[in-house]
């Protein structure tokens, strides 16, 4: 995420809060640290943003403080459409109506509101049998990850085989027909990919992992270059 992407998300985050955030809470939330935290807050306040609060106490955006509307080109429109849709047809349960309410934010903020934007895109998704709703449990797993919270799963692999893991989740990769859940596996002390579809079970935990997201992923990105080729390799030669 850029910094100006995360200095709109972390306005966000403000604006949906009815109460100060502190510091540790955003650094969270948002996958940084505390210290970029109070970088952030400083620019906010240099660039306008009307925010209360101080150190050691937390953050509140004032009312009345509104993000601008965003405006989009016909084709800008129609790839969030499509992407959107996608989404609602594939992924899990709360993931999908997310992405219901915010398709329409996005044409409600567009003129000629959101009926007319979503009837007149020429791009439609249409999802086979084999390209399912995804199971509920992605939800806990997108929250391990927000969270940078280690997990336990019960996973069966492709012989029917169950395991029993302690995995720091880092992300989950949207193939057509099949979820990857890419972690830090305590177990093996290596790197591993899960099929969405044969985590039997998970339990969050409250301890962090004790990497950051984002070195985790770089990590796993320079080891495993090809990684699109090996997480498609069965689980049942890399356990």
């Amino acid at each position: 995420m850029s910094r100006t992407s995360r200095l709109f998300e972390m306005l966000s985050v403000l604006r949906a809060r009815r109460v100060p955030v502190t510091a540790t809470d955003l650094a969270s939330e948002l996958g940084i640290s505390p210290r970029s935290v109070y970088r952030d807050i400083e620019t906010l306040r240099l660039l306008g943003a009307p925010l209360d609060g101080q150190a050691g106490v937390g953050y509140r955006l004032k009312e009345g403080f509104f993000l601008p509307h965003f405006a989009f080109s016909a084709d800008e429109l129609d790839a969030l459409i499509l992407g959107l849709e996608w989404v609602q047809q594939r992924a899990d349960p709360a993931l999908a109506q997310s992405g219901n309410s915010a398709l329409a934010k996005i044409l409600s903020a567009r003129a000629g509101g959101a009926m007319s934007g979503a009837a007149s895109s020429p791009l439609l998704i249409a999802a086979t049998a084999s390209e399912r709703t995804d199971p509920g449990h992605v939800m806990p797993m997108r929250d391990a990850i927000r969270r940078q919270r280690k997990a336990i799963i019960d996973y069966e692999d492709a012989s029917g085989s169950l395991s029993n893991r302690t995995i720091w989740p880092f992300a989950v990769v949207y193939f057509d027909d099949v979820r990857i859940l890419a972690a830090w596996c305590e177990h093996r002390s290596a790197f591993r990919h899960f099929r969405v579809d044969r985590v039997r079970a998970i339990n969050l935990l409250e301890e962090r992992y004790p990497e950051r997201r984002h070195s985790l992923m770089k990590r796993w990105q320079e080891q495993d270059r090809d990684w699109r080729s090996l997480l498609t390799v069965s689980d049942a030669r890399r356990r």
